[in-house]
């Protein structure tokens, strides 16, 4: 059996005090934990493929907790986050929540809070990793479609008959049959509904 992955807590703050306060913290409810006390050290670490999230100071000497967010955006790095302040303001926060933070906090904040907070970023890691590897293999199924079977699944998907169907592709329906089938076997597709759904998941566009 695979042993259960332990998810990691990385903290930014330029105060050591505060960074060995957290990093104590996560330690203690079995959390793994790695601080640092700017951004630019923390993009030079490898890349985490475990669950994890965010803690960071909205003020930083290098670059604020805020544009550093930003520069995660677009960098691609996505990874909850949960601001941290003692200089926090309402529009602050609603900046920081528009940009898809889990939770503001101000200092000084009770213990459970940070770990409250932390446990429901954890959460919305696993299932954003969940959700992508279910769009992997839904994309690895579905290049293993020919091209005329995406076809008629594009058709199947705007709701055509087979029989219209083959009048679009110029086939027999007995062949359109045969095609239907092989698509949903590929795509392991118990159902048009579950099709549907999939080809949602991938934002498949369809023929016009």
């Amino acid at each position: 059996m695979k042993p259960a992955t332990v998810p990691t807590v990385f903290i930014i703050d330029d105060d050591h005090g505060m960074r060995q306060a957290v990093q104590d913290l996560v330690e203690s409810v079995g959390l793994r934990a790695e601080s640092f006390a700017t951004g630019q050290e923390f993009l030079c670490r490898q890349p985490s493929s475990e669950p994890s999230c965010l803690v960071l100071d909205v003020r930083l000497p290098q670059m604020s907790g805020l544009d550093f967010q930003h520069l995660l955006t677009e960098n691609g790095i996505q990874i909850p986050i949960i601001f941290i302040t003692a200089h926090g303001d309402v529009p602050m926060s609603v900046r920081a929540l528009k940009s898809g933070a889990v939770d503001f906090l101000t200092k000084p904040f009770r213990d459970q809070e940070l770990l409250d907070a932390i446990q429901h970023a954890l959460q919305r890691d696993r299932a954003a990793r969940e959700q992508q590897t279910e769009v992997r293999e839904l994309a690895g199924r579905y290049r293993s479609l020919t091209n005329r079977e995406r076809e008629v699944f594009g058709f199947v998907l705007s709701g055509l008959l087979n029989k219209q169907i083959a009048s679009e592709i110029g086939a027999s329906e007995a062949t359109v049959k045969i095609h239907r089938g092989n698509l949903m076997e590929k795509m392991q597709a118990g159902s048009l509904i579950e099709l549907v759904r999939m080809a949602d998941k991938l934002k498949l566009v369809l023929p016009r």
